[in-house]
């Protein structure tokens, strides 16, 4: 079973059709905004990993050698990495707005004295 991405020329996302044959015709649609203005774009081939492997390569501490907590870029980037190890392509705003609604709870919290500093633990 083919699957087809496609990038939107209005809402510049991806989307991707699943066709039964190769055959098979198909008119492409945007699944975001629903716009037939998309082109045709080259897939990543995918190799399906068992759970195990998964599993043990996020436990790989290599995976953290560049990893900074305290900037949020580098949580951004480790989050995408670690979606896609998982199957979950997180695009760039979804993870801008984890990134951001993580920063907002952790000033709100600093604010009111909630959460976990060094001293409590």
């Amino acid at each position: 079973m083919p699957i087809y991405e496609f990038r939107c020329s209005r809402c510049g996302r991806k989307s991707e059709i699943l066709t039964l044959r190769v055959s098979e015709a198909f008119s492409p649609v945007c699944k975001h905004c629903s716009s037939e203005e998309v082109a045709r774009v080259p897939s990543r081939v995918r190799v399906r990993l068992s759970e195990e492997t998964r599993l043990e390569r996020l436990a790989d501490p290599s995976r953290f050698a560049g990893l900074d907590e305290n900037d949020p870029k580098s949580m951004a980037r480790w989050m995408k990495e670690m979606g896609r190890e998982m199957g979950d392509d997180l695009g760039a705003e979804d993870v801008d707005a984890l990134v951001d609604e993580a920063m907002a709870e952790g000033d709100a919290a600093a604010q009111t004295g909630a959460g976990f500093g060094d001293d409590d633990l």
